[in-house]
Parts: structure tokens; sequence; C-alpha cells
């Protein structure tokens, strides 16, 4: 397919069309079912806690968090409103069960518009340990960042990275000599920010800890503008693995053996690992837990919160898994996932996200979710 460039959203759909009608005539290799269980944890109100309440003046929306190595303080980001106003920021210091009133940041994050927050911990080589906050921005199309030296008390001013995003990272890589390795998905054109081109995940790399940035480079050609990929190192610590996010069908994978720098090319996810905005976590036994908003067409959770607890190889082998958990039900479909997930010491999962939690007038809060996969491995699956 010939590349243009034109306003985004013509762009979006016209190479959604190209793909709806490739993807169509393979519809036959298609999985059509989900034959794993599905554990509901959703109405254990116990396991819940919130972060920002939802009224039904105020809307929050798409969030991350970061967990300290104390194992127990936490830091949430999220919007308010849909991917609108950036700058709101809550600390818990007992691992999610409860969270501070929104903090004081600098007064130039609320300029920052139409993004999604993420949140890491980043050191560099010299052994310097610092939170960051990352922000794309749809126009013209940039990513900034704000860092904090002091464990999140204080934030410097949010400044531009010089890479072109839409979406910030969820993912932030670290190996041996300091390199950190940066990924994020764009359909604008790096060279001319604004321009709009077809869907691209864009790699970049720091060796001074995050404090800049080498020039962005593309190294997946994705299925749909929003890929917003998730990356997680193998058990082995010899691969790297994409999980992608596919507007139309199936999610995608993609695998490298080289530290990030050639990537194979994408193939389908089964429908139990298919969703948006996925977040990877090893358990302590070593199984692989990845939460996302469900949007398999034949899963009997779809719309809602829920997480997958499988194996590493489970993936790149193109088996199932072992269960889905229904982590939170979202009385607005849809409209649920960009969250954090985090290991506490004792085991505990805390996954966060924002979503309608209860019907009626309120809009969406953002909320944590508790489980340790020795309970749900006992549970009774759902009818």
């Amino acid at each position: 397919m010939k590349q243009i460039t034109l306003n985004g959203c013509i762009v979006s759909l016209i190479y959604s069309i190209f793909f709806i009608a490739s993807t169509e005539a393979k519809a036959g290799k298609l999985q059509e079912s989900i034959s794993i269980p599905t554990i509901d944890i959703s109405n254990q109100k116990e396991r819940h806690s919130f972060v920002a309440r939802g009224t039904p003046e105020i809307y929050n929306g798409h969030t991350d968090t970061v967990l300290l190595p104390d194992g127990k303080t936490m830091y949430c980001a999220w919007m308010i409103n849909h991917a609108d106003r950036f700058g709101s920021l809550a600390r818990s210091e007992d691992g999610g069960k409860t969270w501070s009133k929104p903090l004081e940041v600098p007064k130039d994050w609320y300029e920052v518009r139409r993004t999604t927050p993420t949140l890491h911990r980043l050191v560099d080589p010299r052994g310097v340990a610092r939170l960051f906050i990352f922000a794309g921005c749809d126009f013209p199309g940039r990513l900034r960042q704000s860092y904090s030296e002091d464990n999140g008390r204080t934030w410097t001013p949010i400044k531009d990275t010089g890479l072109a995003a839409e979406a910030p990272p969820k993912s932030i890589l670290s190996f041996d000599g300091g390199k950190r390795l940066l990924m994020w998905g764009a359909c604008c054109d790096v060279t001319a920010p604004g321009k709009w081109l077809n869907p691209t995940v864009w790699i970049s790399e720091s060796y001074d800890g995050g404090l800049s940035w080498t020039p962005e480079r593309n190294v997946v050609r994705a299925h749909s503008r929003w890929s917003q990929p998730s990356v997680i190192l193998s058990p082995d610590g010899k691969q790297l693995l994409m999980l992608l996010r596919n507007e139309s069908n199936l999610s995608l994978y993609s695998v490298s053996n080289d530290q990030g720098k050639t990537w194979s090319e994408v193939g389908e996810l089964p429908q139990a690992l298919t969703g948006h905005r996925h977040k990877m976590h090893y358990a302590p036994d070593g199984r692989l837990v990845v939460v996302m908003r469900d949007t398999a067409p034949a899963s009997k959770t779809k719309g809602n919160y829920v997480a997958w607890v499988g194996n590493y190889d489970d993936i790149v082998s193109g088996r199932e898994g072992q269960y889905h958990i229904k982590l939170l039900h979202s009385y607005a479909g849809w409209d649920c996932g960009y969250s954090g997930l985090v290991l506490l010491p004792d085991g505990t999962f805390v996954a966060t996200t924002y979503i309608k939690y209860e019907p009626g007038p309120k809009k969406h809060s953002v909320v944590t979710t508790r489980f340790k996969l020795e309970e749900t491995d006992k549970m009774k699956p759902m009818e």
C-alpha cells in the first residue's frame, strides 16, 4: 500500500478499511471462541479502593501507576475528562489501599491536553533514581516529560523530549550499560509533527536514565493508529515480546531477539488476549498476568476490565493461556482500561483503571482492585 500523508482521521479511516478487508479475506483462520474459563471477582468490593471518585460533573480518565522500592509507596496519574486535562497525581503509602488528595504539581502540567499519562522509575548509570511522568499530545504530536528526584515530592516543569508521539510509552525497558529502551505508538510524521502517516511503533534509547533520548526510529508497522505497545522481557532474558492494540480485529504481537534492534512481522493473538492497552507483569511463580480492556468479539466479558493469566510461552506459541479474571465491571461499555499494574512484595497485584463504577449519573472513577493468583487459582469459573 502506497504511503500517504493526509489528515490523521482520513488516514486512519482508509487504513482501517484496507485492513478490515484484508482480514476478512483471512476470516477462516481466525479463532471463533475462547475456551479458557473466566473467574469473576468484579463484585467483591472489599478488593476495591478509589483514587478519584467520579461525580455527575467530573469524569476521571486514563491512568497509570508506579511502585517505589519500599514496596508500599505508589503514585497514580490520571486525566480529567476523556484524554483531556493532564495534571492529576495522587500518592498511596499503603500499597494502594488508601490514596491522598490530588497533589500539587507544576502549573505547566495543566497546559498539556489530549494525552494519557504514564509513570516510570528510571535509574541512571550512576545509580541516581528518578520518577518520570510522560505525556504525549495529539496535536502537534509531541512527547513531553517531567521528573522527580525526591520520590515524587516535587517535580520539574514538563518539557518537550524532542520526540514525536501521540500516546506516551507504557513500557520502558532497562539493559546493562545504562540503556533504557522507550517504545510507543504513533502515526505522526516525526520529521514534520502535525502530519500523519500509517500506524507505526517507534523506538528511542536513553543512556542517562531518561534525561535525554536518541532520535526515534520506526521498528514495527502496526495495523491501526492506536497500536499502544506493551513490551516485556522473556523469563530467560533473551527475547522481547510486544503486544499491540488493533482496532479492527484480533490484537497483535511481535518479538525481538536482539534487545529491540529488529522485530518480527506482527502475528495475531488469540481472542483470549485481544484487548486494548495491555499491561504485563510476572507473578511470583513465574506466570504472566496481562490486564486490559477486553475487546474480544467472542468474550463473555467484552467491554470490561479483565486480566489474562498464563505463561510467556503460551503467547509466543499461540496458546490461549490458563484463565481470565473479570476484575471490574464497566457500566459504560468499552470505556475503561489504560491501567497501571504493580506487584507488592506479598504477591498481591494492584491493578488500577478508570471505569464507570456504578450505574446512574456518576461519571468515571479511578479505581484499584487487588488479587493474588493463589486465590484466583482456587475460584470457580463463571457459568
